[in-house]
């Protein structure tokens, strides 16, 4: 039995159909993304274009096949919420259950903490227990539920919103780098 290469690395706009492919359905035929309809390739490419070098987005190869992708993106727009990052993660149905999510987040957390952001939140579109038993692993907390936020699918949703500090709230934050930079 051959050993599968695993490689995490930096998305370039060159994967944004394998991330189309794995976003897409999800989109199409759940409630977990409140997006309506499939951004396909061209938008995942704006994305991942517009995200530059402040908000990495990575990608996860099982030979040489993208099985899953996290990003982080601005939390909100106002200037002293610079230091504050929402992140994401999806995983190919094919690949669920074998770490990969825990594996683009560990490496995501690296690189935003090396950046000096100082907390990530993640939302998360009820119910979904797979990615809330992720997220309280990675320790984070919850801050709060959002009662009836989204209509999807033909009803009101809930999202939990779910916060982790990734550096001290007692300092003063430092200087965000690029992650080219790191």
């Amino acid at each position: 039995m051959r050993a599968m290469i695993e490689v995490i690395r930096h998305c370039s706009v060159d994967d944004a159909g394998p991330v189309a492919q794995i976003y897409d359905p999800i989109v199409a035929n759940t409630t977990i993304s409140f997006e309506e309809i499939p951004p396909g390739p061209e938008e995942m490419n704006r994305r991942i274009a517009a995200a530059r070098d402040w908000f990495p987005w990575l990608v996860f190869e099982r030979d040489g096949i993208v099985a899953g992708f996290a990003y982080a993106a601005p939390h909100r727009s106002r200037a002293a919420y610079r230091w504050a990052v929402d992140v994401s993660v999806y995983v190919a149905p094919e690949a669920r259950r074998l770490g990969i999510s825990r594996k683009l987040y560990v490496e995501l957390f690296r690189i935003l903490t090396g950046q000096g952001y100082c907390a990530a939140f993640a939302g998360v579109a009820l119910p979904n227990e797979p990615s809330c038993n992720l997220h309280e692993s990675f320790g984070f907390t919850t801050v709060g539920v959002y009662h009836a936020v989204g209509f999807k699918r033909g009803a009101w949703r809930d999202v939990l919103w779910f916060e982790r500090r990734l550096r001290p709230a007692n300092e003063p934050p430092p200087e965000l780098v690029a992650f080219t930079d790191l």
